[in-house]
């Protein structure tokens, strides 16, 4: 049996360093290599106790292209005052990096750094590592450190995704809102609608179950008729669609143009539309003319079907 194995023991902090700002973070600017091994970075401290306006940042540093880093220390568990505190530092000081040094990292906070990595630049990082103390043996305790929360590309992947996603909620409320509004002025059909954040928008056609939808994305614009009684009645949709069919002739007549007939066998929907295609979401000069279009086809797809709708079991 080999005796010479010693015995790993966690040390209270506070009996290392007694004071955060006095103890800890003294020792921390003397001794940021320890930091960079276990981040694999290369920081030189700058400045320790940083004024920033009434309050102080604990160090400020910098990395190897010259940006400020700012590292803000708590050995107790992570709080609303510094989270709030280290966003003042890193904005006020034009920080790239911003470490929040801690003992007991709580899981809100960590789904919130890595909310400001998802949401901020590609040259910006935020992290939380937290610091425990150590002992093997007899020896005198040593720190580790360890990465609780970072940026990685995943993260800003997502970031990019979700604002991409924001965009084109913004976008399309700003562009069935112009539509409404042109509507009104020609057709009472859609006219209590609010303007949604999605890809369409309906009323219903006087059938439980049919509606009268607009659609955009961006390479069309599109008005349809959109069967979709729900799941507890699995084969009407197909049935009134069907039915409607039987009228292709005389409803394209009416209509003037060839429509779309989509029975969308392996979906529980069915679909009756007129696209124009060509312009959509991303043409913006050109959405009054889109819209314009999709309100013109809206009504006469109205005029061509109300009445056979009406008589759909």
């Amino acid at each position: 049996m080999n005796n010479s194995v010693g015995k790993l023991k966690k040390v209270p902090l506070r009996e290392i360093w007694i004071d955060e700002a006095r103890d800890f973070t003294t020792w921390l600017s003397e001794n940021i290599d320890a930091l960079n091994e276990a981040m694999e970075t290369s920081f030189t401290v700058v400045e320790r106790e940083k004024r920033v306006g009434d309050f102080y940042l604990d160090v400020v540093a910098e990395d190897t292209d010259g940006n400020i880093v700012i590292i803000e220390n708590q050995l107790e568990k992570t709080d609303h005052n510094h989270l709030g505190q280290i966003i003042t530092y890193f904005t006020n000081l034009n920080a790239k990096t911003a470490i929040w040094i801690t003992s007991n990292p709580r899981e809100e906070h960590i789904k919130a750094i890595d909310w400001l990595n998802e949401s901020t630049p590609d040259d910006v990082a935020f992290y939380i590592v937290k610091v425990e103390a150590i002992r093997i043996g007899d020896s005198a305790a040593a720190p580790l450190f360890s990465v609780i929360a970072e940026p990685n590309e995943i993260t800003k992947e997502i970031g990019k995704e979700k604002k991409e996603y924001a965009e084109r909620h913004h976008l399309r409320k700003e562009f069935w809102t112009q539509l409404l509004d042109r509507s009104k002025k020609k057709t009472p059909l859609h006219s209590n609608i609010t303007p949604p954040i999605y890809s369409w928008i309906g009323t219903g056609a006087g059938k439980a179950g049919v509606g009268y939808n607009y659609a955009v994305t961006n390479e069309y614009g599109a008005a349809e008729i959109y069967l979709d009684r729900g799941k507890e009645y699995p084969n009407l949709n197909k049935e009134r669609f069907n039915e409607l069919y039987k009228h292709k002739t005389e409803i394209e007549k009416v209509f003037g143009e060839p429509l779309s007939w989509e029975r969308l066998d392996k979906r529980r929907a069915s679909r009756i539309a007129y696209r124009m295609n060509g312009i959509g979401l991303k043409d913006k000069d050109r959405w009054p003319e889109l819209q314009d279009q999709m309100i013109d086809a809206m009504i006469r797809l109205e005029k061509a079907t109300k009445h056979l709708i009406q008589k759909l079991k």
